[in-house]
């Protein structure tokens, strides 16, 4: 009975040392676990935090662009104004001189020093040029290149090239 005794507590005593095994690795088990657990939660609230802050930057990206689109649209409206005011001037000027007909070119003054059109003043800087068809003395202002036949008046260009104004 003894002996009995001395193995059941043996025995119990195995099973004890087992269970305290099987404690300590479930501990430890416990403790990664936890360690995982704090990590996660870590990495969640770095998430949170960012995923808050693409989220604010979203607004204000939508913000900016709304107020963008806003500025644009209001700078066509202006435009769109503004073309339509260009188009009635153009129309009221075009009314005006409908009936106009094109002068004919005027004989060229006889005083050299002065332009033909404008009578602006010839000097070193504004160079005075003979127009080829009424020769008349005009400035640079006041003529049109026409390649190598020289330089021509406006007035004397416009009769010649009427779909030129």
């Amino acid at each position: 009975l003894l002996q009995r005794l001395a193995a059941l507590a043996a025995a119990a005593q195995e099973e004890a040392r087992q269970s305290r095994q099987q404690l300590q690795a479930q501990r430890q088990e416990v403790a990664r676990l936890q360690e995982q657990l704090s990590r996660a939660r870590q990495d969640g609230e770095r998430w949170a935090s960012a995923l808050q802050r693409a989220q604010r930057e979203a607004l204000e990206r939508e913000a900016t662009r709304g107020a963008e689109q806003a500025r644009q649209q209001e700078l066509i409206r202006d435009m769109k104004g503004r073309l339509l005011e260009l188009l009635r001037e153009k129309d009221a000027l075009w009314q005006k001189t409908e009936g106009i007909d094109t002068p004919m070119p005027s004989p060229a003054p006889r005083d050299a020093g002065l332009c033909a059109r404008c009578h602006k003043d010839f000097r070193l800087l504004s160079r005075r040029y003979n127009c080829r068809l009424c020769q008349g003395k005009v400035c640079h202002a006041c003529s049109v290149d026409v390649g190598k036949q020289g330089r021509c008046c406006l007035l004397c260009y416009q009769q010649r090239h009427p779909q030129a104004t």
